[in-house]
């Protein structure tokens, strides 16, 4: 008896210009079922939180200049995995087709006999002008646009671009790996008849935290970029609708541009912390230094669950509680009506707001988003003889039922989610914060903050580490808990909520002031 071999498959993915939501959904989805990834220096490696855990990432880091992978190392590499069985995706930054060597790549994988697919990307040549304030079209200023390469096969004989008429154009040029050679760029457009007062782009790691826009004229624009040393990867837009930009520079006046901020809570907490900063032309990096994972044991909560009847109140202390709670809970052949006789309190709305997906309203959400305020809002209608339920973290503060029980409940604590340290590409957040490209530091539990010590080499290396970045807590828990690892917190919201972290990062970087906030209390 034979088995069938399963058949590999090669997808050609563009990654977009570095804005990580710029990735187009089936790039995502090719991704998400990915056995190998093939990236390159272009392509944001955020992306890769896409892919599998068990996938493969083999790093092909083409970037024009130094050492870099040979493209036929690549082309076999594509073709082998695929020829094991393996879908292979092959994240290439901007579109694969627009100078990305996706043709070429599509040519070998093609003679190969290996299945492909091509899926186009937001390409660097109209969405990092775009990102500049710069349309490339305009109705008045430009109909036409030409994609250049900069950076000509250094095999050709000659060059095959036609400079007099790309000079002669009276649309846009967009000049993409130009970087390098933009002087004889400008060379030959003046030469050839282009005005030296046309308007000029230089553009740096467009979309991104690192985006730097040089504005110039074909006569200036070699020396202004060369007196701030502007490197590759760049793009270079030359004419009229270059002018636009001081009118439409939308991505560069937000309050945020240009701050990469670190997000160290879970993954799959970590993207509505992303969108708001985000949303405020921040880059942010999720580097979560935990994982929530299931508990040793789901015993303990399915017999608490098998006696709800004898349960006054339910208390939930973190959203993260109210997922697995209710998930034993159907498991056990039960849904919310079981819950009907009980009175529910969450800590925060946030957690409210995760209990009303399964249809539940919290009784009590206390004005103060911490153990305190629910230890005042139960006080205040009185447990004194009432069983407590409480589903939470294996490990977390005993303030909470110790004085519950003081007030004279019967309190349960059960664990139905543990938090452990995932792993972490430690050398590369190590390698920007020594290079001052991280602005900020958050951390949104203690938890957080102990693993993030723990995992960057300790008290005296992370203090070290971070001396010159802001430090970020949710609530003056965690901050009191970042105080005890010597980080000095300089912000701190009045209300323990995402939303509320994120408008005090905007506050505090829009005044440029760097203050420790109080933790006393």
């Amino acid at each position: 008896m034979t088995t069938s071999r399963r058949s590999g498959k090669v997808y050609l993915v563009g990654a977009g210009p570095g804005d990580p939501g710029l990735l187009t959904l089936k790039g995502k989805a090719c991704l998400e079922q990915a056995d190998v990834v093939l990236y390159d220096f272009l392509a944001n490696p955020a992306l890769l939180q896409y892919a599998p855990s068990t996938a493969q990432r083999i790093y092909v880091g083409r970037r024009g200049r130094g050492q870099y992978r040979d493209q036929a190392d690549i082309n076999r590499l594509l073709i082998d995995r695929a020829q094991e069985g393996h879908v292979v995706v092959r994240l290439k930054g901007g579109d694969p087709f627009v100078f990305g060597r996706g043709g070429e790549e599509a040519e070998a994988v093609a003679a190969a006999g290996v299945d492909f697919e091509v899926v186009p990307g937001v390409t660097s040549a109209i969405a990092v002008p775009a990102y500049a304030g710069i349309p490339v079209t305009h109705r008045t200023l430009a109909s036409t646009v030409t994609f250049v390469t900069g950076h000509e096969d250094p095999t050709k004989p000659e060059t095959l671009l036609e400079w007099p008429k790309l000079a002669g154009a009276s649309g846009t040029l967009v000049f993409m790996m130009g970087m390098k050679n933009l002087p004889s760029i400008v060379g030959h457009l003046v030469a050839e008849g282009r005005s030296s007062e046309t308007p000029v782009a230089a553009i740096h790691w467009g979309t991104k935290a690192d985006q730097q826009t040089i504005v110039g004229t074909l006569e200036n624009i070699v020396a202004k970029t060369e007196a701030v040393q502007l490197e590759p990867p760049t793009v270079i837009v030359v004419g009229e609708v270059v002018r636009l930009r001081g009118q439409l520079n939308w991505f560069e006046t937000k309050p945020l541009f240009g701050k990469r901020i670190v997000l160290t809570r879970a993954q799959e907490q970590a993207y509505e912390f992303s969108q708001l900063l985000a949303a405020y032309g921040a880059e942010p990096v999720e580097v979560p230094t935990i994982q929530i994972v299931p508990p040793v044991s789901w015993q303990a909560i399915d017999d608490a669950i098998n006696r709800l009847n004898t349960y006054q109140w339910l208390i939930f202390t973190s959203v993260n509680g109210v997922t697995p709670f209710m998930d034993r809970l159907h498991a056990a052949g039960k849904d919310a009506r079981a819950l009907a006789p009980l009175r529910i309190c969450a800590i925060g709305p946030r957690t409210a707001q995760e209990l009303s997906i399964y249809g539940l309203r919290a009784d009590i959400v206390p004005s103060e988003f911490q153990a305190e305020g629910v230890i005042a809002a139960l006080a205040q209608v009185g447990i004194r003889g009432s069983r407590l339920l409480i589903p939470r973290a294996e490990v977390a503060r005993e303030i909470l039922p110790e004085q519950l029980s003081e007030l004279g409940a019967i309190v349960d604590v059960i664990p139905v989610y543990r938090t452990i340290a995932p792993t972490v590409d430690v050398a590369s957040l190590t390698q920007q914060l020594r290079a001052g490209r991280v602005a900020a530091l958050t951390f949104t539990s203690s938890s957080t903050v102990r693993n993030f010590v723990e995992l960057f080499g300790g008290q005296e290396a992370v203090t070290k580490l971070v001396a010159q970045v802001a430090i970020a807590c949710i609530g003056p828990i965690t901050a009191r808990t970042a105080e005890e690892y010597g980080l000095t917190v300089t912000i701190m919201p009045a209300e323990n909520t995402v939303p509320a972290l994120t408008e005090a990062i905007v506050r505090h970087f829009s005044e440029g002031v760097r203050v420790p906030v109080s933790v006393q209390g």
